[in-house]
């Protein structure tokens, strides 16, 4: 199997990407050839400490969904502009910059199967490396125009935002789900949302389709968070393929917990275990345990399901095509993944 078609299996398998249409399929396989070759090259450094650390994300790998959505919402325009795949490496390249930086906030030790920067190196390295991709990625959308600066330059703002409003918590008298629904709009969401308005744009689409994606881009992406919500409580390690309760050992209140927590009916042991952090594992196993039996987890899948629905209502304003079916089946596979 060539490069290409692997990367499309790799989506496939972590995104639910599903297309049948041979001409479509090779697109995307060369487009995202050409954004992992772009990204290389942007990344290089004649200063190997540089290089090093910018270069370990890009290789760690990834879905790449960004980039693919990128060349998706390509499909719908009336060319086929060299720009889409610009704008995929610098969507891209802006997702693994606030990796770097979540790393340090989060104190992480891996990421993507890899150690973290912030662990092989130090914070310091990790903060400098994120802003190294930052600067890189205004440069290629700067070469798209002043429209498209502007929107990534708004889409930097939504982004710390929502790191802002997370970290500060919800004020006083403020809906904590609410709270939780417009942080991971603004940290998941904006950045996809770009990704489709970009794809859109630069391939001279239809003011109303551009908009359409934008908007497809903003709710899949909180979508995919809610759904990796429900699946670190939901889904045995084995089946997830990742540890379990992180969230919980973090004392990181997910929407599953949030809606728990506002149920009156919640078990009082639960709502004591999520007062904070839990360090010990038999202690995550007996939370985890109460909160698939919770309210919570299925108001959640509810709130998944809402969000799927909204999505493939956007989609609706798009002409039909096998770019269209494609962005449908990510839908799908959110809301099948959690079941």
């Amino acid at each position: 199997m060539s490069v290409q078609g692997g990367a499309i299996e790799d989506l496939r398998k972590s995104v639910g990407l599903r297309i049948a249409d041979e001409p479509l399929l090779r697109s995307l396989a060369d487009g995202l050839a050409d954004v992992e070759r772009l990204l290389r090259e942007t990344v290089r450094s004649d200063v190997k400490a540089v290089h090093e650390a910018a270069i370990h994300l890009v290789e760690a790998g990834g879905k790449r969904f960004r980039p693919l959505f990128t060349l998706l919402a390509g499909q719908f325009g009336k060319e086929n502009s060299r720009d889409v795949v610009t704008a995929a490496a610098a969507v891209e390249l802006v997702h693994l910059a606030t990796l770097y930086h979540d790393d340090v906030m989060d104190e992480a030790t891996m990421r993507r199967g890899a150690q973290s920067v912030n662990a092989r190196w130090d914070n310091t390295v990790a903060i400098l490396t994120g802003d190294f991709l930052f600067a890189h990625a205004s440069r290629l959308v700067a070469d798209l125009g002043t429209d498209a600066a502007r929107i990534i330059a708004e889409t930097f703002g939504e982004l710390v935002t929502g790191q802002m409003r997370e970290t500060v918590g919800p004020v006083e008298g403020e809906d904590p789900v609410a709270h939780y629904l417009t942080v991971i709009a603004q940290k998941t969401g904006s950045l996809i949302a770009t990704s489709g308005r970009f794809g859109g744009m630069l391939s001279s689409a239809e003011p109303e389709h551009i908009e359409a994606l934008c908007r497809f881009g903003e709710i899949i992406g909180t979508a995919f968070q809610i759904s990796d919500d429900v699946i670190d409580i939901a889904s045995p390690s084995a089946e997830s393929g990742k540890s379990q309760g992180t969230d919980l050992r973090e004392g990181v209140k997910t929407l599953p917990m949030l809606y728990a927590l506002a149920d009156d009916g919640t078990d009082p042991r639960l709502v004591e275990l999520l007062s904070g952090p839990i360090a010990e594992d038999d202690l995550v196993t007996e939370a985890l345990e109460l909160l698939r039996v919770s309210s919570g987890l299925e108001r959640a899948r509810a709130t998944l399901s809402d969000y799927a629905r909204r999505a493939r209502a956007e989609l609706a304003a798009l002409p039909a095509s096998p770019a269209r079916d494609a962005c449908e089946s990510v839908a799908d596979y959110l809301v099948e993944r959690t079941r």
